[in-house]
């Protein structure tokens, strides 16, 4: 998730005519700028880091990016900045970047290439397709199987394992969540939990305490950003099933938040914390 930066446009009439930028380069990138964290570290991922000249704000994965020059992010380019980096590609994220903003870059010349992190899957497929833009395909071919086969051992790990309802929290104030195409959901299913609001059409949508309390989850998931204090307001319902059986869980912020290769660890964090949700609702049972 991309946060905004105070950042001005300046020097566009100079893009706009810059003999650079005439016509969109293409081939292998040698100078690479990217517009959001996952990106530089997915193009880190693949072995291109080399090829990394600019960086969107917020990126510090791997921390050698936090080095590099930052060209704004998502929403406000330092349009002077990223022509002083004459890049011959720009990654953008489909999800994230604002159409506008990828039109801009294009019609100044631009080469812009949009990667596409919503669901897992993507994962892999961006890894495979940042390596034949950077000449890096069999590094990003053994990096996609990885981060596939990780996945697989812990589809395979909880094939087995008692479904149990998940609420996840993406933020307290407003009330955030996630829809069934979610990366975090797909991780839920993984692990063998079901997301209790994957029926909602947004991907990350805005819902009631009440559709909480009625839906009743038996687990409560956020990411450690939220906080100790995370889930402080869902102790006004000790009935919830979720707060009854002490299930709420921080997962690894870094982690869960940036579709990227690290995803596995935040699985992983969260298969435990599904198994050890099982291991309360048993103890209850049995008293």
């Amino acid at each position: 998730m991309i946060r905004r930066l105070a950042s001005a446009f300046v020097l566009a009439s100079l893009l706009a005519c810059s003999g650079n930028h005439d016509a969109p380069p293409t081939g292998t990138a040698a100078r690479i700028v990217t517009l959001a964290p996952n990106l530089a570290e997915l193009v880190y991922a693949v072995g291109a880091g080399e090829q990394l000249v600019g960086v969107s704000a917020w990126s510090d994965y791997p921390r050698v990016v936090m080095d590099l020059p930052m060209v704004g992010d998502a929403f406000m380019i330092d349009q002077e900045q990223l022509a002083m980096l004459a890049p011959d590609l720009l990654l953008v994220w489909e999800s994230g970047t604002p159409a506008h903003t990828v039109d801009r870059l294009r019609n100044q010349g631009y080469r812009v290439e949009a990667i596409r992190t919503r669901g897992l899957a993507d994962i892999p497929a961006a890894m495979l397709r940042i390596g034949a833009l950077t000449g890096h395909e069999e590094t990003a071919e053994q990096a996609a199987a990885s981060f596939t086969s990780e996945l697989d051992r812990l589809r395979a790990a909880y094939a087995d394992a008692e479904d149990i309802s998940v609420f996840y929290q993406v933020s307290a104030r407003p009330l955030y969540t996630i829809n069934r195409e979610h990366y975090v959901s797909e991780l839920i299913t993984i692990c063998g939990g079901h997301n209790v609001f994957d029926d909602l059409d947004d991907l990350a949508p805005t819902i009631a305490v009440e559709a909480v309390v009625d839906r009743d989850p038996e687990v409560m998931l956020a990411s450690t950003d939220a906080g100790d204090d995370a889930f402080a307001e869902w102790e006004r319902w000790p009935e919830l099933a979720a707060i009854r059986l002490g299930n709420q869980f921080l997962l690894p912020a870094d982690e869960i938040a940036r579709a990227t290769p690290r995803l596995t660890i935040a699985g992983n964090a969260m298969c435990l914390a599904l198994q050890q949700a099982r291991d309360n609702r048993a103890r209850q049972i049995v008293q």
